[in-house]
Parts: C-alpha cells; structure tokens; sequence
C-alpha cells in the first residue's frame, strides 16, 4: 500500500468522524425543547437585567447550525412606561454548552429599541438592577456566583432611541437613530462603547471606554475615554472616573467647535446678544464634582482672540458661568459688529426693535483683563472688567482702562423690560484725547485737545431710537488746550468788527483755538439743556445758552461771543456779538444776530433811526443813496400854480 493511499483513506475517516459528530450534535440540539431555549432565554435576561421580561410577540428559535432565538416586541421593566422595548430581541446562543443541557448567551442584539432611563428625586436610575446585576457578576473578589449569571459580553443596538429623565432637574433630552456596539469582554477588564447617535438633529459619532469596568459599576475609581465627533462639535476627554461618595471626574478635556454660536443653540443653550461666538477651540484641565464643572489652566481661543485662566460651570439650579481670563489683545469688534446706533446715513439714531432674548438662558460672572483691546475703530490699553449677567441683566464695570489716551472707570448695563430694554451707564473719561473719545461714542467731530467727560445716564425703550427719547441724566464736559474745529469765530468776529454789513461768508472752515472748555448738561426726556457751557480761549470767549435734541441729534443753542480784549485789567471785550447755532450736530449753522449789525453799522444806523420817524423821509433817503452808491436826487419841481415857498 502506497503512502498517498494510506493518507486517503486517513482522510476519509476523519471526515467521517466530523460528520458523524456534527450529526450527533445535530440530534441532540434537537432533542432540546424549543419552550425550554425559550424559557431559559427569558430567566437569563430577567437576571441579568433585574427586570421583568415581557415577550409579547412570537419566539423563533433555531439551534442548529447555529442556536439562536430571537423575540418579537419585547419590553423589559413593568409600568406604563418600561425601561426597554424593541421590536426584536435576538439572542446569539452559546453552542457547546447546549450539550450540558446549559442556555448560555454569546450576545444580544436589539432592533428598533427604544430606552427609557429615569432619574428619581433620590438620584437613583430605574436601571439600577442591571448595575447591580453585573457587578456582582464582574466582581473578581465574588466567591459564590449565582445561578444564571451574565453570560454574554456584547450588545449591538440598531436603529435605537434612549430618552434620559431627570426627576430632579427637570430634564429630558432623546437621542435618535441610535447605532451602539456594547462590549466587556471576559478576557479583559475593560468596556467599550462605540456608534453614532443623533441628537436635536445632528449625527454624531461617539466611542465610551473605561479601563475597569467592574470597578465601574461599584462606583469606584476607574480610567475613562470620551471622544464625539461632528459637526456642532469635536470633543476629547481622558482622565479618571468614580461614583462614590458623589460623582467625580478629573482629566484633560480638549473641543473646538467652527461657530460656538451654533453649537451653543444646539446643545439647547441661548447665546448672547449681538455678533460674534464664532470659532472656538478650548483645553483644560477638568474637574467634576455633583453638578459643578471647573476648568483649570485653561487655553480658550474665540473668535481669533486667545486667552488663559479659570473657568467654573454649575449645572445645579440655573446654570452659571463664573472665571477670570486674561489675554495679551483682545479684538471685540466681533461681538458688536451687529449693534448699529447709527442708520446707514449715520444721521439718524438706528429703529430696529432691540433682542435681548439671550440674556435669559444662564448667569454670568467673568472677569477679564487684556494688554490691549479693539473695539472697531478705538484702540484701547491695558484693560480690567467684569462682566455681570443676572436674572436677566447684564451689567459691565470698567475697573480701569487706558482708553483714548487718557483713563475710563465706571459701568454700563443693559436688561430687558416690558418697555424693551433698560440701559444705565455712569462712565468718567479722565484726561483722554477728545476728538477720538467723541467721534467713537457719538459720531461729533467738532472738538479737539484733552480734557475729562462724565456721563450718568439712563433710558428705557425698544429700540436706540426710542432709548434716546427716554434718556435721563447729566452730562459734563471739560476740555483743555483745545479747539473748535470747522468754524473759525475769531476770523467771523474781527470781518464783522470792520464792516458789520459784510455778510458773514462763509466761516464753517478752521478752528477756534481755546485755553478751557466748560460744558454742563441736564437731559430730560431726550433733550439736553445747557446748564453751563463757556468756551474761553487767548482772542475769544463765548458763553452759550439752549437746549441739543439727542433723537434729531440737533442745536438750538443761543450765545455771545466775543474778542477778547488785549489790555490788562477788566477791560469790556473789543468786540461782541450775539450768535444762534441751529441744525444737526455734525453740520450746524451759525447766524450772527443781525440787528446788532445794523447798529453797529455807521451807514445802516440812521435807517433803523429814520424808520421810527416819519419826519426823517430826507435822512432815510440819504442813507439809501450811501448805502447803494447812487448819485443824489433832485427835489421834484412843484407843481404848476403851485405856492412858492416863502424867502
């Protein structure tokens, strides 16, 4: 015998033997009652879950070549609202144990399941049996096992939902189109979860591990990994885990987020008023305790800005943000490019209706410090603020910064009301740059040099239109070593000095150079009036009287002004004249008095004269004729027959 032919007929008995094993194993699964399979299936889940099993459709049971049964409209948990249901359960069953007459499962999938966890009032999950169940399972130090214990080491979700309610906060959050793979396995310590789910309509990849999972489940101290990835949001964190006495987390969190805007409205939060929030990128340092999360060492960019420091989160009651950042520059030009004060002609105040619907969704307690900070145009030094949001009030105090050259302190607020919104400001300005700090804040470019502005403000109207007309306050001004710009006073007073009836051209070009500048306001309701306004420089002095309408944004301002004189002592000014200024604020006129021109005027003096004498016909008619330059008239002849007057 040939050794090829002894290696064929070695061949065709062990494939005997398999097929006569494979056919005994065959007969024997089938010597199993599919009502026992079924029966132990549904023990199985009841303790490994610790809830009741309702099987409330068919069972299709196979167990050979390979046992599985599977479930139609299932539900675990009893209630009218049970933990779990799904439209199909199907058990992957354990195939050599069914020789011992053992139902063992391998794993679970479930189809179409919808999960409910519950939260109580006393922070404890209606899932709490399944915890518990696979911690006595997974304990290493369990001596005694019970019967029946968790056998299978995976679970596959498709197509799921999971609500999550919280008794005690008053939360329910769902997510959707559940895609989860579940593991443990037997060999390891450790448990995995990984998938998609979607949540407020965004899909998001998602992956779960712990490196001790039976430690897990106790409540004690284990590693963790957190990664979600999508398009709100991109989120890392790695650290540790426990439950016990309270829920703590420590570890590294990393996230960025293209528009912080977008996934603030997302995770159902509103944010601020106004512009900005855009790219966002954060690491820290993490730490969570109860319903605190507090950030160290943080790294936060937004929106180009990058500062560091600390940041602290509680979810307990209303939510609160509370931190200290400080950055090298900060650009805030973003979060207010959306405010307009100003229509696009910037002559007339803006009337679009005021929102302040995101001042409601959380507190705020931030303090910042910057080296440097931008807001549109003005560039502004070191800086110290604290911004405050409370109940709807969002309130901002300058410490101290150094903003067009000089120094700002002070606050301003802003809260909605049933009128639309409330603002206040009390704001001091020492010794800045009066040109820059005028033209940032109110679009007025008539005042140059350095001086001090004190402004105490409130208003109340739903929109900068309506909050002008509302206004309230005081308003101060002192300038120093300044001018006017775009009116020349003393080149207009010295002309009319040496021909009082020369017109007054045009003078709205120059400056009028000032040694102090004193301007004192009281506005009610909108309207500015002139408590004190005295302009003294080294030729003229001016003092004004009036009112300013801040909604028009015009004069109406009543004054004297005057040359000043050149000798010494307590001289009379060499030359004065009334003055009204009328018109917007950026283009104003000024009108001399024109009656006291004319009195002024040798030539149109006597015709005021003449006019209140009917006598004075022949001097009324010489000051024409000096007046026009015309040749003297003759006397008209008398009329014939007339009588000659007496000799």
């Amino acid at each position: 015998m040939t050794a090829a032919t002894g290696f064929k007929r070695l061949g065709i008995a062990i494939t005997a033997v398999v097929l006569a094993v494979i056919a005994a194993l065959g007969t024997l699964t089938l010597l199993i009652p599919a009502d026992s399979v079924r029966e132990a299936v549904k023990a199985e889940l009841r303790t490994i879950t610790g809830l009741d099993v309702l099987l409330r459709g068919d069972a299709d049971v196979s167990l050979f070549p390979k046992g599985s049964i599977s479930f139609a409209n299932v539900a675990l948990g009893d209630g009218n609202e049970p933990a779990l249901t799904a439209d199909r359960l199907t058990a992957q069953l354990r195939f050599f144990p069914l020789f011992a007459g053992r139902i063992e499962i391998a794993d679970v999938a479930l189809t179409r399941p919808r999960i409910n966890v519950v939260i109580g009032q006393d922070g404890r999950s209606n899932w709490l049996g399944l915890i518990e169940s696979l911690a006595r399972t997974l304990d290493p130090k369990t001596t005694k096992r019970p019967d029946h214990v968790a056998s299978f080491s995976e679970i596959r979700v498709g197509g799921g939902t999971i609500v999550v309610k919280d008794a005690s906060r008053g939360v329910t959050e769902t997510l959707t189109d559940v895609e989860m793979a579940l593991a443990w396995p037997s060999i390891s310590k450790s448990f995995a979860a990984t998938g998609r789910f979607a949540w407020n309509g965004e899909a998001i990849d998602a992956s779960i591990s712990l490196t001790d999972f039976a430690a897990a489940l106790v409540g004690d101290r284990t590693g963790i990994k957190i990664r979600l990835s999508g398009a709100p949001v991109k989120a890392a964190f790695d650290g540790s885990l426990s439950m016990r006495p309270t829920l703590k987390i420590d570890g590294t969190l990393a996230a960025d987020a293209p528009s912080l805007r977008d996934t603030l409205r997302w995770a159902g939060l509103k944010p601020l008023t106004g512009g900005g929030f855009g790219p966002f990128a954060l690491k820290a340092k993490t730490n969570v305790s109860g319903g605190t999360i507090s950030l160290s060492t943080v790294n936060v960019e937004l929106d180009g800005n990058t500062a560091e420091g600390v940041l602290t989160f509680a979810t307990d009651g209303r939510q609160t943000l509370q931190g200290t950042l400080a950055a090298n520059e900060l650009n805030l030009t973003p979060y207010i490019s959306t405010v307009r004060l100003l229509t696009s002609n910037e002559r007339d105040w803006n009337r679009v209706p005021i929102s302040l619907d995101g001042l409601n969704g959380f507190d705020l307690d931030l303090r910042l410090s910057a080296a440097r900070m931008v807001i549109a145009r003005a560039k502004i030094g070191r800086t110290a603020i604290a911004a405050n949001l409370r109940g709807g009030k969002f309130t901002v105090t300058i410490g101290e910064a150094q903003a067009f050259g000089g120094i700002l302190q002070g606050s301003f607020g802003l809260a909605a009301s049933e009128r639309g919104a409330d603002f206040k400001s009390q704001l001091n300005f020492t010794d800045v740059d009066l040109e820059n700090c005028l033209t940032e804040l109110f679009n007025f470019k008539r005042i140059e040099g350095r001086g001090n502005l004190a402004l105490n403000m409130d208003a109340s109207g739903a929109s900068v239109l309506a909050l002008t007309r509302g206004m309230n306050g005081t308003a101060s001004l002192i300038g120093l070593q300044g001018a006017l710009t775009g009116l020349n006073v003393e080149q207009l007073l010295r002309r009319l000095e040496r021909r009082p009836l020369s017109g007054a051209g045009d003078f709205r070009t120059g400056r009028t150079p000032f040694e102090k500048l004193t301007a004192i306001f009281k506005v009610t309701q909108g309207e500015a009036v002139v408590e004190e306004m005295r302009i003294d420089g080294p030729k003229v002095r001016l003092g004004v009287v009036g009112t300013a309408s801040i909604p028009s944004r015009e004069f109406d301002l009543r004054g004297v002004a005057a040359l000043v004189s050149t000798t010494s002592g307590e001289a009379p000014p060499a030359f004065e004249l009334p003055f009204v200024v009328q018109g917007p604020w950026d283009d104003p006129i000024m009108l001399p008095d024109t009656q006291m021109l004319i009195l002024r005027s040798p030539v149109a003096s006597p015709l005021l004269e003449a006019v209140k004498n009917r006598n004075t016909r022949d001097t009324v008619r010489s000051a024409i004729e000096r007046l026009t330059g015309a040749a003297p008239s003759t006397p008209a002849a008398a009329p014939t027959g007339a009588a000659k007057p007496a000799q």
